[in-house]
């Protein structure tokens, strides 16, 4: 799900998840938390953010991943031709 700047912009509604895109988190008791993409798993249909981290029961920090239909894009990263090319051709049409 795009934030409104984003669905203004470039017309569509939902666009997929990159590593570098900027996301918020819509649900549950991180809600409101913000950050970069740091890693997407496709098989496990998870996302990890930059700086949102839990605590494992042996003390160990790792990522905490989150579900993608639970996650805001706020600010895409546009490097990719392939990407740029899909906002172009549905802004255009």
């Amino acid at each position: 799900m795009l934030s409104k700047e984003l669905k203004q912009n470039f017309k569509i509604n939902a666009m997929q998840v990159r590593k570098g895109d900027t996301v918020k988190v819509m649900r549950g008791d991180l809600k409101g938390a913000s950050g970069s993409v740091i890693r997407v798993d496709i098989k496990k249909g998870r996302v990890y953010i930059d700086n949102l981290t839990m605590k494992k029961s042996d003390g160990k920090v790792v990522e905490r991943p989150f579900q993608a239909s639970n996650l805001q894009i706020t600010a895409l990263v546009l490097e990719d031709k392939r990407r740029k090319g899909i906002l172009e051709r549905k802004a255009g049409g």
